[in-house]
């Protein structure tokens, strides 16, 4: 069955309360399909503010489908969970071709990143079709790949303004994306974990050299798949003051909430 995200049974807190991995804060959330040039529908979930503008919109691209990637993957969850209520961005994920979730299975087969060109267009097409503004990019692993190697070039680089970068490790986008996103001009932020398995901060630094513009911020502590709330906070702050034409204040985003919230299911 195909998880329902109006499913969510939200219940008023006495006082503000810790929010937690779980915990699911309101927004306007409705299962949504993108179709690609090359006939795929790929199934996602968009999630807007309930009330007041959307300041920005995160375009999420998901880790390696092979290795257990997909569009409910830890980070994106909680984006999607916290960021239309405390932040006032919209979340789009999707699963890309051949990738299932609790949300469903998008048609097609992994296709090693060549035909995902393909699904990181149409999601772009789909935030731009909606009159979603200020759209970025945000790739983690497989998914860093993906922006590189597609977000600098058109059709995709003339509808997005950057990228933030989640443990990329940069095995398929090569040095010629690299320049490509140096001559586009556009912002890339970069957040590499001191103990990522396959690129740290002193590599990634010299990597994104190529790249004048990119920022990168090595994070003590963190692995490649940012597990513990501490790194996903983390991300979820670089995130927002990246994107967010307001920048995010000194104390980060807030970790109590004192409105109605919800439990995702386990």
């Amino acid at each position: 069955m195909t998880f329902d995200p109006a499913s969510y049974a939200f219940t008023q807190s006495t006082g503000p309360a810790p929010i937690r991995a779980s915990t699911v804060l309101p927004a306007r959330r409705e299962n949504v399909e993108l179709l690609t040039a090359d006939g795929h529908t790929l199934v996602g979930e968009l999630a807007l503010p309930e009330s007041g503008p959307v300041h920005a919109t995160l375009i999420t691209l998901h880790p390696l489908p092979t290795h257990g990637g997909f569009m409910d993957s830890h980070v994106y969850r909680k984006a999607s969970y916290r960021l239309p209520a405390l932040a006032g961005i919209a979340v789009l994920r999707f699963n890309t071709r051949g990738t299932t979730s609790p949300r469903g299975t998008s048609t097609g087969a992994f296709e090693e990143g060549i035909g995902e060109r393909n699904d990181v267009a149409a999601a772009v097409q789909f935030a731009v079709d909606r009159g979603l503004p200020n759209r970025w990019l945000v790739g983690w692993s497989f998914g860093t790949e993906l922006a590189l190697m597609y977000g600098a070039v058109d059709p995709v680089a003339s509808q997005v303004e950057g990228a933030v970068l989640l443990s990329p490790p940069l095995h398929r986008a090569t040095d010629q994306h690299l320049r490509q996103w140096a001559d586009a001009g556009k912002p890339l932020a970069v957040l590499v974990p001191e103990h990522d398995d396959y690129l740290q901060p002193a590599e990634a630094a010299e990597r994104f050299a190529l790249v004048p513009q990119a920022r990168v911020v090595g994070v003590a502590g963190a692995k490649h798949l940012w597990v513990g709330e501490k790194h996903a906070a983390r991300v979820l702050n670089e995130i927002v003051a990246t994107v967010s034409p307001a920048g995010l204040g000194g104390e980060g985003l807030p970790q109590e909430w004192a409105g109605p919230a919800a439990t995702a299911p386990a």
